[in-house]
């Protein structure tokens, strides 16, 4: 399995675009912004996406979903519990970024807890981590675990100060995700990677 890391748009999310070297088939999570860059990218690499996957409907991590849909016709997944998020959506972008994105995506399924995503000879599980948002997920397999807003590195976690965040849910989240393989590298929304080894030590001490 391979993975790009394309940090996009003015708040720099972090999208990973995941795929098999040998089938070419591929994953895109949290397309923030750039289309043109990202569908480039694909391009270069001769990928085939099969999903669009969002950790959550923040939208600096969903302004490309329907250009990439447009491109490459394939769905966008995300946990149900985020979709009131996308009513704000638009209003969301212009207020940060002072740019209409146009309407929010469509949502062609949605994950739920223990879900997997497959392509070919690789497979993610689905966590639900909702806290930052209610809809919150993260997805993992024996290398890697992306976790979106959750958990970042040296410490960090995401914002609990929205009235639809919740702190206590959100330290719970970390500690499923922190109960995981401790080698697990650690891929957040933002910023540079970990490991959840190194994210106990700020954690647990």
């Amino acid at each position: 399995m391979k993975i790009l890391k394309l940090p996009v748009g003015q708040l720099r999310a972090n999208c990973y675009i995941v795929f098999d070297e040998k089938t070419t088939d591929s994953i895109i999570i949290d397309p923030g912004d750039e289309a043109d860059f990202l569908i480039q990218k694909i391009l270069d690499h001769e990928l085939t996406p099969r999903y669009i996957v969002a950790t959550h409907a923040h939208f600096d991590h969903i302004q490309a979903v329907n250009e990439l849909k447009l491109a490459f016709d394939v769905p966008f997944l995300m946990h149900k519990s985020d979709e009131t998020l996308l009513k704000h959506y638009r209003k969301s972008a212009l207020y940060f970024t002072k740019v209409d994105p146009g309407p929010a995506p469509r949502v062609d399924r949605f994950l739920t807890d223990q879900d997997e995503i497959k392509i070919e000879n690789y497979k993610l599980k689905i966590i639900h981590t909702p806290g930052h948002t209610p809809g919150g997920l993260c997805l993992y397999n024996n290398e890697v675990i992306f976790t979106g807003d959750t958990i970042f590195a040296k410490g960090a976690v995401g914002r609990t100060d929205f009235p639809y965040s919740n702190p206590l849910e959100l330290a719970n989240s970390i500690n499923k995700i922190l109960n995981l393989n401790s080698r697990l590298i650690i891929l957040p929304g933002h910023e540079e990677s970990s490991t959840i080894a190194g994210e106990k030590i700020y954690h647990l001490g």
